[in-house]
């Protein structure tokens, strides 16, 4: 891309507010985990706004996903919300019909905004990644982790976690970022889901590339001159995967 796509990626960057951009850094460089833990602690209370500026898509098109993929009504179904921050895809997932949703999260802050939706009926503090999830096994019809697989987040080795606590026949759905500091991320990940898939745990449902997927921070993290990053929702769906019903 030629200099002036460059330059309008880096304009449309500089259009975030200074704060937006600083805080989205802080959060993603690499800082020790208590140190991240505070960072988003503080961040709660003015996420929502920030991730708005950004055009964050992510909650709306994993939750459309995940309902396109569901082939029963949702209502009566179980969903853990990883990593689940101040309840954006909660919401997502109630407009949709689910209603049975738990919560975990590392921070209490964004715990203590989910908690204030009123959408969920069980949330607890968890690190994922770091200690296990406080669910039996097979214990959810559907799972989610939207935003948190990155680099420097949660570990692509907690995937084996999340399909621990799914039932067998039962979705997950997950999404990471395609910018550039997160390639190195982006491949581990699709590596450790393409093992498993080898190996029979679950079969992919959907892997759907996603174009606008967040304004972009820095003209060195935007696709193409867009002033956007790209990113990627996956659907998987536990094995041994139930026959479909006659009739």
């Amino acid at each position: 891309m030629g200099g002036g796509g460059r330059g309008r990626a880096g304009a449309a960057g500089m259009r975030l507010p200074a704060g937006v951009r600083e805080r989205v850094a802080a959060v993603h460089c690499g800082a020790a985990l208590p140190e991240r833990l505070r960072l988003y602690d503080g961040w709660a209370d003015r996420y929502e706004e920030d991730v708005a500026a950004l055009e964050y898509r992510a909650p709306h098109l994993a939750a459309a996903s995940l309902a396109f993929a569901f082939p029963a009504p949702p209502a009566g179904a179980r969903l853990l919300d990883v990593a689940c921050g101040t309840g954006l895809v909660a919401r997502e997932l109630h407009r949709r019909g689910f209603r049975c949703l738990h919560g975990v999260d590392g921070s209490e802050g964004m715990l203590e905004r989910a908690r204030s939706t009123g959408l969920y009926r069980q949330l607890r503090r968890c690190v994922v990644g770091r200690e296990p999830l406080p669910a039996p096994a097979e214990h959810y019809d559907a799972v989610t982790v939207v935003g948190a697989l990155g680099e420097g987040q949660v570990p692509s080795t907690a995937v084996t976690e999340l399909l621990r606590v799914t039932k067998p026949g039962g979705f997950l759905c997950l999404t990471t970022r395609s910018n550039p500091s997160n390639l190195r991320y982006k491949a581990e990940l699709e590596a450790a889901l393409a093992e498993l898939e080898r190996q029979g745990a679950w079969q992919k449902v959907l892997a759907q590339e996603v174009e606008r997927w967040e304004r972009a921070t820095s003209e060195e993290e935007s696709t193409q001159g867009t002033g956007y990053i790209s990113g990627v929702v996956y659907i998987y769906q536990k094995c041994p995967v139930p026959p479909l019903e006659e009739g």
